[in-house]
């Protein structure tokens, strides 16, 4: 079908939107859900408008990125002049790096590809990639995938996802265990240089010499040290008959100093490399060698790290390598809300939590899921700055920054939780015309049929008497006659019409008309845990009721708000997950 010009430049604009956000390939689901979010009035011509829609998507895709950024000026300048602004205003938050020189900063985000990406880790590829805008120089992702028992396909795909979505986009992607050979190289070398040996000592034993600070027999004597690591590396050694250590100090107050493990050997299929390497090094010798040679100027990594800082110069002292500078920083975590894999994934195991993107994660497909936008996380992580500060934000402050960029475009429906019927008597069978929003008139309009009954919530039941006034929102007040009573529950609420002036002490409340009804469920996130090991049973709510039947036209992932309940995400099957208040 043919559309008309404006409809069609409002389509590009969504697809250029969404093409610029993703690297310059749009996504049609994202663009038409989008659209059907913010023209709900042509919601009864999508199926036809789909077609057209993926054609606009593809004339887009088909143009390089600085034509879609060059079309989108053109077509929305105000658009991309706040959209740079912002970007103008996030960077100035943060403080100048040492020793920066535009052009040549290369910064780096080393996740481990052993579990979904979390709010920790948008915070850390956040600052990555901000610094690296800010000198105009390069980001590097950089899978640090040298643990094979951890990692999964899955994971490395979630993580690229994850960084999609915030928008980080980086410049150069690979994987640390691309430079396996190269790291075993500096592993013989290092041991060339007496600055490390092979330890084959029990795991118990190094324990409880490192605790005493006592060097084991296995340090003595660089002739041994250099013959066995030949049979290490012909495969002479079984899984913890040996590892490669560090030749530090084991007197010294830092125990991370105290000969650490550099390189173990683990039997077992890597998700790159299948069964060809069982030499695996630590991340605390793959780090600083990966930092090194790939040209990174500055490395950040959280605070935790902090003791270790010592042994990543050490090793690129012994091996004279090019140090970039370190850079500390805070974890971020919620309160009630725990990153560590350790807490969340024995719930996905056991079952107890079905999935990754569970809103009550904090993970990032959670959060997506829950209806949070990737511009609240960035502004979230970059008021945050650099602080060294262990304390966990209140989540308060996240949902704050939400709400500001969602209210503006959130459909206002309505849900009544817990249905009361309310029968208003001689109440007129009529249409009555309901805003979407009650500013933007863009968002559009929608019409319902009431008659003489209605649903009301049971909270707001609860409160009403005999002879209490309330005003129906966007209808008529009404004034309760009766209340009739069952097994304790109010069954029924008679009420008549009272007139239609707005009065500033009137309770005004949402309703369904009830011939205008589908059941529907709201999920509502709850804090995952109620104390550092205690999981809370009650950490997800299902608020069961009714909504208005316009809901059940709405596509997945559309945002609305449910009038005097809260800031919601579709999800599809009828049910919604609650945002925020």
């Amino acid at each position: 079908m043919p559309i008309d010009p404006n409809t069609e430049k409002f389509i590009k604009i969504i697809a250029l939107k969404n093409s610029v956000e993703h690297g310059g390939k749009a996504q049609s689901d994202a663009v038409i859900a989008k659209f059907v979010g913010l023209k709900p009035e042509l919601r009864s011509q999508i199926k036809l408008l789909i077609s057209e829609i993926k054609a606009v998507v593809q004339q887009i895709n088909a143009l390089s990125l600085a034509d879609q950024k060059s079309l989108l000026e053109e077509l929305a300048p105000s658009k991309v002049a706040e959209k740079k602004k912002q970007v103008s205003d996030q960077r100035q938050q943060l403080p100048p790096l040492e020793g920066a020189m535009q052009g040549k900063v290369v910064t780096r985000f080393p996740p481990e590809p052993n579990g979904y990406p979390h709010i920790g880790h948008a915070k850390a590829a956040i600052i990555d990639e901000e610094y690296a805008r800010m000198y105009s120089g390069k980001l590097i992702l950089r899978f640090d995938d040298t643990n094979p028992l951890n990692e999964k396909v899955e994971y490395y795909d979630a993580i690229a996802e994850g960084l999609k979505w915030l928008g980080v986009k980086p410049d150069i992607v690979k994987n640390t265990s691309d430079d396996i050979e190269l790291l075993h190289n500096y592993g013989r070398r290092l041991i060339e240089l007496d600055g490390a040996y092979v330890c084959i000592c029990s795991q118990e034993m190094i324990h409880d010499l490192r605790a005493r600070g006592i060097p084991c027999e296995c340090r003595r004597d660089p002739a041994t040290a250099l013959d066995r690591i030949g049979k290490l590396f012909r495969g002479s050694y079984e899984q913890n008959e040996a590892i490669v250590r560090f030749k530090g100090d084991m007197a010294d107050q830092n125990t991370a100093m105290r000969d650490p493990a550099l390189f173990r050997i683990i039997d077992s299929d890597h998700p790159k490399l299948g069964n060809r390497v069982r030499i695996w090094p630590t991340y605390d010798f793959a780090a600083p060698i990966e930092d090194s040679i790939g040209g990174v100027t500055h490395a950040f990594r959280t605070k935790e790290y902090e003791l270790r800082n010592a042994l990543y110069f050490a090793i690129l002292d012994r091996l004279n390598l090019r140090k970039p500078y370190l850079i500390e920083f805070s974890r971020l975590e919620f309160e009630g809300i725990p990153v560590s894999k350790r807490k969340i994934k024995p719930l996905i195991e056991n079952g107890t939590i079905r999935s990754w993107d569970d809103p009550r994660l904090p993970t990032l497909a959670a959060l997506r899921r829950r209806g949070f936008v990737p511009e609240a996380i960035r502004k979230f992580v970059l008021s945050l700055g650099l602080t060294l500060a262990e304390t966990k934000p209140p989540f308060e402050s996240l949902e704050a920054l939400n709400r500001k960029i969602i209210d503006p475009i959130s459909l206002r429906l309505f849900f009544v939780k817990n249905p009361v019927e309310m029968y208003v008597r001689g109440g007129p069978e009529t249409e009555v015309v309901l805003k979407n929003h009650p500013t933007d008139a863009n968002l559009g309009i929608r019409t319902v049929k009431v008659g003489d009954r209605f649903y009301i919530s049971e909270d707001d039941a609860a409160g009403l008497k005999v002879g209490a006034e309330i005003r129906l929102i966007e209808l008529y007040n009404v004034k309760v006659t009766s209340i009739d009573w069952k097994n304790g529950a109010r069954l029924m609420i008679t009420a008549e019409a009272s007139g239609n002036e707005i009065r500033q002490s009137m309770p005004k409340i949402q309703w369904i008309a009830k011939n205008d009804i589908i059941d529907y469920k709201v999920m509502i996130p709850k804090e995952l845990y109620v104390s550092e090991e205690e999981y809370n049973t009650n950490s997800l709510e299902i608020s069961q009721g009714f909504a208005e039947s316009f809901v059940s036209h709405l596509e997945p992932d559309v945002q609305v708000q449910f009038v005097r309940f809260g800031f919601c995400r579709i999800d599809g099957n009828q049910i919604a997950i609650m945002t925020h208040r």
